[in-house]
Formats: C-alpha cells, structure tokens, sequence
C-alpha cells in the first residue's frame, strides 16, 4: 500500500473550531510524508490558530482573503483549486458545511471549494447536539451523494464540557485516511482486476402473491450498482444482475447485465455465471420466503383476515458456498443488531472468504442510502471497519481488498 504522499498537491481548510489546534499537526504530518501542503484559513479559525503557525509548518503561504491577491497573473482561489489532488477540510464546522452543502461562495475557503474539480474529505467537529441537528444531518446526506468522503468525527469528552460524538478525528487517522485514498487511486489506475470475471447481484427480489401484490423488501441496488461500477473502473469484466431497483442500472455497453424478479429467477441466473466467474459478490437482498402459491389473478377483499402461506426459498448464497472451487464468494449482512454477531455466524455457515455487514438501522447506512457505514469480516475476523463513505467509495475499497486477497499483492 502507498505510504508516500510525495508529489500530491493537498489543499487543507481550517475553519473555526477549537479543534483548529489539530490542524497544526495534521500539517506537519502530510508535509512529513511528502505532500505540498496549502492552508486556507477562515477569519474565524483565525481566532484559534494562526497564520504564520501553519505557514511555518507548511513551508507555504497561507490564505484566509479572497481579495488578497499577490500576484496579478493569477487568481489565487482558482489556481488553488486546480491544482489540489485532494481537498481536506479539518475541523469542518457546521457551518461551512451548510455553506458547502448549498454552495455558498462568501469567502476564500467556500469560494475555493466551489471552485475545485479535486476529491473532497470532510471531517467535522463540532458540539454533539450540532453534529445531531436534522438541518446538519441533511446537509451532510447533500454532500454524500455529491460524492464528498467523510472522516467520521470520534466520540468523547468534547471541548463544551459535552460528552458523545463530535471530536475531530486524529491528525494521525486523517493522514491514513489521506494515504488510503491516494493508494486507492493508484490500485484503480493499474487495473487490478484486468482479465477477471465479476459476478454482482444487486435489488431486492420480488416475489408474487397476485398479478397486482408482491412480497419484496427495501432494497434500492445501489450498493450493487456501485461495484458494478467499480469493477469495471478496475478493468474486470461485470456481469450484473439485478432484480427490482430504485434506478436503473449503469449504462455501460461493456457490462453485461441481466434482469430478474424472483428468488427462483435470481438463482438460476447466477448459477448460471457460477463455473466461469472468479470473484461472487451477492449484494442483492434476497427474499427468504416466497408465497406457496402465486394465485392467477387478484385475490378480491373478503373476510377481516387473509392467510398467506409462506415457503422457504432456496439460499443462494449456501448453495454458491457449498459448491466453491476456484471462486472468491463475498457475501453481505444487512442487520438491525448485534452486527458483528450475526456477520460472523454467516460467513461461516456459508463458507464465504469475506462479509460485508452493516446495520442498516443506522444513519447513512440504511437501504436506498447513497452512502453506507461497513465491517469487513473474514475467518479469522474484522479486516476492514469503513466510516459513513459513498457507497461508490465503499465499492472502490472493497474491491481493492479483494484483489489483494486475489493477487497477493499490496496495492
């Protein structure tokens, strides 16, 4: 994995929290593994850190006013901004994150942040209650579909005297962080799954009480869509199927993509594909029970009650792992509760090498969500815990782990 940030151009925005103190370390940290670090400071950030503090540990100008402009043939916020491999905002305040989430340009740092084409981390700090707000849970929901990582604040004694969620994370966890993304970058660009066949299962399975009625559960796909996505971005050759989705599949001419309803149709696709796949992601959530009987046409209203006799569907994922040769099978455990748990006790009942589980109860990780909260289980236990990401950017994760479990090598 890459551990040198040598030649990246990193943008870092201080906004004004108490936790801005971290940002002097975070500095020195990315200057240490080789980074070019440039500081946008808010005035407000201003009153807790100073500017020469982080010039001094930068080896760079700092910028706190859009109208201060040293040289006149350049524009500095746009020259910043193109020029950024990735943008750090730490600590991100409640504030410029409303700012962010509808585009308000009033100073030099959401000026700059409207003005840059470069990936975004996010990591907010701020009082637990401000962190719980709906206005602020909704703008970082905006943000997350928009494609914004976040760096999950830790919990705590916080600065208020409060104690929960709130506390930026880490200088130390930040620059991880920092190093994943960029290590992710390259794992992506020398296509590690080139040659290697996907298999994806993506929707929730619909199965039939009457022409008009169905049982089917909460599903929207597009965890799958976005491996989909990120298998092919690694060069291996997809083939998708989906079931019921919220949206359609992606529009890839080179992505072989097949459409079912049922359980039954769900199963007989993929074995089909089985023999000749190398890697089996079954993100799909498949129904457990199908109605006995799928009567002709609509059942009338009659009677206080209906009776609905229920039977149990064949369980792809048993199946796959029962009759595993060569194949990488992944499987997924959308829980309510004692995660960890259950997870486990399904990786190994059904012979998977990985499971992903979330607890889809959670906030940012639930079904029909552009973003997702994961654990990464295999035999031997947690491989890799991943914050509330986009679930492209949990997708692109995943799958990096996956062929370096494949191809032995560090990516």
């Amino acid at each position: 994995m890459l551990k040198s940030l040598k030649g990246k151009t990193i943008l870092l925005g201080i906004t004004g929290g108490i936790a801005a103190y971290k940002a002097a370390a975070l500095t020195s940290k990315l200057v240490q593994k080789g980074a070019e670090v440039h500081v946008i400071m808010t005035a407000s950030a201003k009153q807790f850190i100073t500017e020469l503090t982080l010039q001094s540990l930068s080896k760079q100008r700092v910028y706190s006013d859009t109208f201060q402009e040293r040289d006149p043939s350049s524009i500095s916020h746009i020259d910043l901004a193109d020029s950024a491999d990735l943008v750090i905002v730490a600590p991100a305040t409640a504030n410029i994150i409303a700012k962010m989430a509808h585009g308000i340009a009033d100073d030099m740092l959401s000026t700059t942040l409207l003005a840059t084409t470069a990936p975004i981390m996010v990591a907010p700090a701020m009082n637990v209650h401000m962190y719980q707000h709906p206005a602020v849970l909704s703008n970082l929901d905006t943000l997350a579909k928009r494609g914004i990582q976040f760096i999950e604040p830790g919990e705590g004694l916080l600065a208020c005297g409060y104690v929960g969620k709130g506390r930026l994370e880490e200088p130390e966890t930040i620059v991880s962080y920092v190093e994943d993304f960029f290590a992710l970058q390259e794992s992506v660009k020398s296509s590690p799954l080139k040659g290697k066949k996907i298999v994806i299962t993506a929707g929730g399975t619909v199965e039939r009480i009457d022409p008009v009625r169905y049982i089917s559960n909460d599903s929207s796909g597009k965890m799958g869509f976005a491996l989909a996505r990120a298998a092919r971005a690694m060069g291996a050759e997809v083939t998708l199927i989906a079931a019921r989705t919220d949206e359609a599949p992606p529009q890839d001419p080179d992505m072989n993509v097949i459409r079912v309803q049922s359980a039954q149709e769900m199963y007989d696709a993929v074995t089909a594909q089985w023999d000749s796949c190398d890697i089996m992601i079954k993100a799909a959530a498949v129904s457990d029970y199908r109605p006995k009987q799928s009567e002709p046409s609509k059942i009338k209203k009659s009677g206080d009650t209906l009776t609905l006799e229920l039977i149990k569907t064949t369980d792809i994922l048993e199946t796959l792992g029962k009759n595993k040769d060569k194949q990488f099978l992944i499987g997924f455990a959308a829980e309510t509760g004692n995660t960890e748990f259950y997870a486990k006790d399904k990786l190994v009942r059904k012979n998977c090498d990985l499971i992903v589980a979330n607890n889809v109860a959670a906030a940012g990780a639930g079904f029909g969500s552009d973003t997702n909260i994961v654990s990464i289980y295999d035999v031997d236990g947690l491989v890799l815990e991943l914050p509330q990401l986009s679930k492209d950017e949990v997708a692109r994760r995943l799958l990096t782990l996956v062929a370096e479990r494949i191809t032995g090598a560090s990516l």
